[in-house]
């Protein structure tokens, strides 16, 4: 009897395997960018194994629905399905199982995923993960995208954006949900301590370097130029879903009045490059999103500023090249770490940071409706 119970035990963990249903698309936690105030586009894609076996996939409980298959190149006995889902705003519960006629085969695959606002983070340290206080997410619909393609809840320090610390996003993210009443997505992927010139593509060529030199290099005729990793990196995370609202850009301070003067960026210059970024990467991710440009130039109290960068950061909004961030550059004291001392944002500067970036992208997504 013992083998007979082993042999029969064997095949029907065996048929289970074999009637497995992988969801491709909606990934568990995925954040889809809404298209209207009400609804959005979900596209479902998945594999089946074959012989015979169909696909069916319901929404949020609803009645199952059977789905066309059709054979995947290179994996013989494998077959692909596909759908396109418009649906209301707010979290939804996917499910997909094998079927054969009308008996369901196996347990459904389930995951779950919301239709909201997505954005992409960028910039410098104050972009990234160096604030004084790891924070998460209160809201369960703040969810961040990793480099490797999954979603998690949004919980410092956030995956794909430099440092090891704090951050802006949950605290956003929990500001946005609730005021916009949507699920949050944020792609992050923020470098610290970069200098526009470091984000440009290959071929755009600058007279002098930044002060980090790791990511730029001499050209034959005394220029310097990007080696382009960090802009690969940025389209490659700006065409990693779908679609998103906008990039969210916070740098400037390694470019503003730097200890050696000859590595400072002149505003005059500092315009076009970010212009030239702006255009390329919509060009080259085919996300034609806008960007939000912050005022960014602080470093602590003795250096409150660059006029000239400021101005270049408010030209792109004047030219509509980009739209209008926060003024970052008026959060100082304890709203910076080392007592007030630092470039960084405090446990109580994240959260204002946070309230200004919101105070700006608010009544901007409101008005799309």
């Amino acid at each position: 009897m013992r083998p007979l119970f082993a042999l029969l035990f064997s095949c029907a963990v065996l048929s289970a395997a074999q009637t497995s249903v992988t969801l491709l698309t909606p990934a568990e936690h995925a954040v889809v960018q809404r298209q209207s105030a009400d609804s959005g586009r979900v596209e479902v894609n998945g594999q089946a194994p074959g012989d015979g076996v169909g696909v069916e996939i319901r929404c949020d409980g609803g009645s199952w629905q059977p789905l066309k298959t059709f054979p995947v190149e290179g994996k013989p006995g494998t077959l692909g399905f596909a759908a396109t889902l418009d649906l209301s705003k707010g979290l939804h519960t996917l499910e997909a199982r094998a079927a054969r006629g009308d008996k369901p085969l196996g347990d459904p695959t389930v995951v779950h995923f919301g239709i909201g606002e997505v954005f992409v983070v960028t910039g410098q340290s104050n972009s990234a993960n160096h604030g004084a206080v790891k924070t998460k997410a209160a809201s369960d619909q703040v969810f961040t995208l990793t480099p490797q393609g999954t979603w998690q809840p949004c919980t410092d320090p956030q995956p794909g954006a430099s440092g090891g610390g704090g951050s802006i996003l949950p605290a956003l993210g929990d500001e946005l949900q609730k005021r916009l009443g949507v699920p949050i997505g944020f792609i992050p992927c923020g470098i610290g301590a970069t200098s526009v010139r470091e984000w440009l593509p290959t071929g755009i060529t600058f007279p002098n370097p930044p002060t980090i030199l790791s990511r730029v290099r001499k050209t034959a005729d005394g220029q310097w130029e990007s080696d382009g990793k960090a802009y690969a990196m940025l389209v490659k995370r700006m065409g990693s879903v779908p679609a998103f609202r906008a990039v969210l850009w916070h740098q400037g301070e390694s470019d503003a009045n730097q200890k050696d003067a000859t590595r400072t960026l002149p505003g005059k210059l500092y315009a076009p490059y970010l212009t030239q970024l702006i255009q390329r990467a919509q060009q080259d991710s085919r996300q034609s999103a806008p960007w939000f440009v912050a005022q960014v130039s602080y470093h602590g109290p003795t250096d409150v500023g660059s006029d000239d960068i400021r101005a270049a950061q408010a030209s792109l909004w004047k030219a509509q090249v980009a739209l209008e961030g926060p003024d970052s550059d008026a959060l100082r004291g304890e709203l910076r770490d080392g007592g007030g001392k630092g470039v960084h944002f405090s446990g109580e500067g994240l959260k204002a940071h946070a309230h200004a970036w919101a105070e700006k992208l608010v009544p901007w997504i409101a008005a799309q409706r």
